[in-house]
């Protein structure tokens, strides 16, 4: 690119902006042209509590990091070509949480904080409403239209935004039956890593965290076997690795890894179900992460999607950076905006591997947070830098970055605490917040939705959360949708797109 300070000189000329408005202008023009395409394929990438601060920050940091001022940088979500807001509220609360929203954005209907993959019947917690009000999700359409299918992410794969894809539970606190109460296994309840391995038994390619779920109690783990809050948790004694194996033919090629070096050494071309449990729990922030045995978000999509690819039907992929919501509930913004960094890096590969002719590839949140960043910052002030003023009150200086409410409140000697006596861009640094809270929590103002590729403009205004699967099932002609597809590679377009109204009660 432009050299920094070439670029700042070109933008004192109104010129440069008048051309780069008219450049952008050409291409929206181009959008009239609609890509009708059947979506052979679909990826979804979730940034768990990716609000629009949070993505506008990670512009930022991206550029910064690459000595940019930062503010003109994109990431790649910038450049998709249909951008649509999602209101997030659960069906209980105005403030939601990851697994009602996870159960909107798979399953298609907006449910209970707390619940996945089940309809808004279902109390949390209660296990006996659960029956008759389990709700299915677009990665099991996708595996019923013979579709490959795939879950990554940063998190535990019994988390809650994975589990809404092939789990059916009144809590979303049931990783393994340790969590569970008497009555609810009692009541026929099954713990979510168990229903990983029963309900969609063949998922292709399944890659995250929470390897300590899938073992009997006390068992020590691979890596970590000296620590006691690693060691299996399975109070019914079985080891789930195995049960997947068992489950897989023999004539298939199944692949169980725990480490950076044996999933890079695969050979993918004869790999057709790979699992990979690469921590005990969540995985490490990419600050944080061993590169030795731990691989990057980045490295574990191109190894799904060189697994999925084969399949001449097409494939389902979930992608989850799920631990941007982990650093802002921490109050540390600079893990969290690394790890969106990371997830747009991803992004990136997966753009690279794919085509927006045949590929529709979705971007959005399930859910914001009260993270922010203001202060009158001058032009490429660092993200993690100090705002250029002092505080009316205290005349002390803030941090550009603050939280609404968590654990960054603190109070020295009687007053708000001087954040030049600390080193505030530390990887662990807890920023300022105005409420003392052990954990900062989410946010509910709407997120954004980045769409590219075929039926990528039915996602273009204000929708419901639950709204985003049913387009991505009619873009690729799989679940309920599917009367207006005819046996070509484009849509018809005379059947119209039929959703249930809500008007009108």
């Amino acid at each position: 690119g432009c050299p920094l300070w070439l670029l700042l000189e070109k933008e004192k000329n109104p010129q440069y902006w008048r051309n780069q408005a008219q450049q952008t202008l050409k291409t929206a023009l181009k959008l009239q042209q609609l890509n009708t395409n059947v979506a052979k394929n679909i990826i979804l990438f979730l940034g768990d509590g990716m609000g629009v601060s949070t993505v506008t920050a990670a512009r930022i940091l991206k550029g910064q990091l690459q000595n940019m001022k930062g503010e003109e940088s994109l990431l790649e979500m910038d450049k998709f070509p249909y951008v649509a807001l999602s209101k997030t509220y659960n069906t209980n609360a105005q403030v939601p949480d990851s697994a009602g929203t996870a159960t909107a954005y798979l399953c298609g209907v907006k449910a209970n904080e707390g619940t996945v993959g089940v309809s808004a019947a279902v109390t949390r917690a209660q296990c006996n409403t659960t029956a008759g009000n389990e709700v299915t999700s677009i990665l099991k359409w996708a595996k019923e239209a013979g579709k490959s299918v795939g879950i990554v992410t940063t998190t535990r794969v019994n988390h809650a935004t994975p589990s809404a894809a092939y789990a059916h539970s009144a809590n979303r606190d049931w990783y393994s039956d340790n969590e569970m109460s008497p009555e609810a296994i009692q009541q026929g309840c099954k713990d979510i890593a168990q229903q990983l391995f029963d309900n969609i038994p063949d998922i292709e390619v399944i890659m995250g965290g929470g390897r300590k779920y899938m073992f009997p109690k006390n068992t020590s783990d691979v890596e970590y076997q000296n620590d006691d809050k690693y060691r299996g948790t399975r109070l019914d004694g079985k080891n789930l690795i195995d049960v997947w194996r068992d489950k897989k033919s023999k004539d298939k090629n199944s692949q169980y890894v725990w480490n950076r070096s044996d999933l890079l050494s695969l050979n993918l071309m004869e790999v057709d179900f790979l699992l990979g449990l690469f921590e005990p729990i969540d995985m490490m922030y990419e600050l944080d992460r061993n590169v030795q045995t731990d691989p990057s978000l980045t490295e574990m999509v191109q190894v799904a999607i060189k697994i999925l690819q084969r399949n001449p039907r097409g494939f389902f992929l979930l992608v989850e950076g799920g631990r941007i919501d982990h650093g802002h509930h921490e109050g540390k913004a600079k893990q969290a905006l690394y790890e969106a960094v990371e997830m747009d890096r991803a992004i990136g590969k997966a753009g690279d591997m794919t085509s927006p002719e045949d590929t529709l590839t979705v971007v959005t949140a399930d859910h914001s947070h009260v993270f922010t960043f203001g202060g009158y910052t001058p032009r490429g002030n660092p993200i993690f830098g100090l705002a250029p003023m002092h505080s009316d009150v205290d005349k002390m200086p803030f941090t550009s970055i603050l939280y609404g409410n968590g654990p960054g409140y603190k109070i020295v000697a009687g007053e708000r605490e001087n954040v030049s006596a600390v080193d505030y861009a530390h990887a662990n640094y807890q920023a300022q917040s105005a409420v003392p809270l052990r954990q900062e929590t989410h946010g509910g103002e709407d997120v954004a939705i980045f769409a590219k590729g075929p039926m990528a403009h039915l996602l273009h205004g204000v929708h419901e959360q639950n709204y985003i699967p049913h387009v991505m099932a009619y873009a690729a002609c799989i679940g309920q949708n599917t009367d207006h597809c005819s046996s070509g590679a484009q849509h018809s377009t005379a059947g119209p797109l039929v959703l249930f109204s809500s008007h009108g009660c």
